[in-house]
């Protein structure tokens, strides 16, 4: 039975044209990336449609969701939800509500005691903005024996921002780091990926000799690459704190600008960088071969496989080390999307058996074909070829960064940072330019 539903799903997947959403305007939505500031689509209806009425008994589960019942993630959520209940006999009132729908209307609703059992969304925002609302997971998970087949990693930082305790379950993962044109580092000569800033140096100096462009960017990712290369230098506490206390005299601001301006000065950015307005780095220079790398997130492939085309191989690898510095090419922003319980649940049991259901096995599987994404259940260990690059980057994560690496730590001073690091990598400021602007800024 299960192969047939997964069947039916993926063929109504394929026959549907699908709009980019999440993260970054693809499969994942993490804190603070674009479609975390752009989002535009209206709350769904609840799907009503679909959604089956809680059983009388009270064994019934209501789940309210962060996708759309036409997106990929949501059909593949669909579909096992659909075997739950029909393995189990428990119904569930699945609630597609859309990005705006639950960033907008889970808090009040739970204040408001409407009964909810579970929902979903990014790992930051659900531990951190609902924190107050999720079931400690500790002991469901140990006797489901959950952790036997889950990601090490993910599961960590799931503790990690869950003030030490597992109070969520991580799926569809993402990373951010480089990724980049197979074609144009073998044309360039490049036979391995930089591991260090000098490496990334002498790689650029390649592509550009072989008459390409290095490296594109744009407004809605410029900010990473700041915070990447700070908390190389002194660690993402650092950073945060040099950011939030606006400490632009910290000498790793001015290394950090200096690195910047010398890649500015060899011509290794976009001739428009400075212009550039997500997506148009991704989609007119990435994409279409005109330039190599782009940092961004591993959703990145799956949002320009179209007009990238069917001969793009794709290459990925971590922001390099710096001389130096603190962090290795093992720390990055790096996460998922989790479910979590709410704390006042009276079915928990039958919440995380369905969160089993989404998570492992089969629907993980379908959920990371149907979204080319990665799967969360490590026994699912053939990933999409358009992704295949990610994985040894993703599987030696040790370090999570949140969300730019720190450099929105202040949102005052994003738009500053924003700005003045787009004209930096574009030529008309210099280094001391860079922090002078910082520091006017902050006064």
């Amino acid at each position: 039975m299960r192969k047939n539903v997964t069947a039916l799903v993926l063929t109504t997947a394929m026959a549907v044209s699908l709009a980019a959403c999440g993260g970054g305007g693809g499969q994942t939505d993490t804190a603070g990336t674009p479609a975390a500031d752009t989002a535009t689509e209206a709350p769904a209806a609840g799907g009503d449609q679909q959604a089956e009425a809680p059983a009388a008994d009270g064994s019934g589960l209501v789940y309210w969701s962060m996708w759309e019942a036409t997106e990929p993630q949501g059909q593949a959520i669909q579909a096992a939800v659909d075997q739950f209940t029909a393995d189990t006999g428990i119904s569930v009132d699945l609630q597609f509500k859309g990005r705006t729908g639950i960033r907008e209307g889970l808090q009040p609703a739970l204040d408001a005691g409407t009964n909810i059992d579970l929902f979903d969304e990014d790992i930051d925002r659900v531990n951190t903005t609902w924190g107050q609302y999720l079931m400690d997971l500790e002991e469901l998970a140990k006797a489901a024996d959950y952790e036997a087949t889950a990601n090490a990693g993910l599961i960590a930082a799931c503790r990690k921002v869950g003030g030490g305790t597992l109070k969520s379950i991580p799926y569809q993962p993402n990373v951010f780091a480089f990724f980049y044109n197979q074609a144009i580092f073998d044309e360039a000569g490049i036979t391995a990926v930089p591991t260090t800033w000098a490496e990334l140096d002498a790689a650029c100096a390649k592509i550009k000799e072989a008459g390409y462009t290095p490296i594109t960017c744009d407004d809605a990712y410029i900010t990473c690459m700041f915070g990447y290369h700070m908390s190389r230098l002194v660690g993402e506490p650092k950073t945060e704190e040099i950011v939030k206390g606006g400490q632009w005299d910290d000498p790793a601001v001015t290394a950090t600008a200096e690195a910047y301006a010398d890649f500015a000065s060899k011509g290794y950015f976009s001739d428009t960088i400075a212009s550039n307005v997500w997506p148009a780095g991704q989609n007119q220079e990435l994409a279409m071969g005109t330039a190599a790398m782009y940092l961004n997130g591993s959703w990145l492939p799956n949002e320009v496989k179209d007009m990238a085309g069917d001969d793009f191989v794709w290459g990925c690898f971590s922001y390099p080390t710096v001389e130096g510095g603190t962090d290795g090419v093992d720390a990055a922003n790096y996460g998922a999307q989790v479910l979590a319980i709410n704390k006042d649940s009276q079915n928990a049991e039958n919440a995380f058996k369905l969160i089993c259901y989404i998570t492992q096995g089969e629907f993980d599987k379908m959920l990371s074909e149907m979204s080319i994404g990665i799967p969360a259940d490590s026994n699912n260990t053939e990933w999409p070829a358009l992704i295949s690059c990610v994985k040894p980057v993703m599987d030696s994560m040790n370090t999570r960064y949140p969300w730019a690496a720190g450099a929105e730590a202040n949102a005052d001073m994003t738009p500053i940072i924003k700005e003045n690091f787009l004209n930096l990598c574009g030529g008309s400021i210099d280094a001391q330019g860079f922090v002078d602007a910082l520091k006017k800024a902050g006064n």
